[in-house]
């Protein structure tokens, strides 16, 4: 496992161990587990997009029309 050293104001870091203190967790504890989960959000948005892509490429449907905001707000 690796060591990263971090810069933080000083009244964050108290705020961030009392935080861990009344979760019962630590400070390395609760910034792991931001880490992974803004690493899981991200890896998520780009399947989605990477999914959303595919379905384009395969899609038949294009339009040469340049729409208007009133035509595309239509009902």
């Amino acid at each position: 496992m690796a060591n990263l050293t971090l810069s933080l104001e000083d009244s964050l870091l108290q705020q961030a161990r009392e935080a861990a203190l009344r979760d019962h967790t630590s400070v390395n504890a609760l910034v792991r587990d931001y880490l992974s989960r803004y690493v899981d959000a991200k890896r998520r948005r780009f399947e989605a997009l990477d999914t959303l892509d595919a379905i384009a490429a395969r899609s038949n449907s294009r339009s040469d029309k340049n729409w208007s905001r009133d035509e595309l707000n239509e009902r």
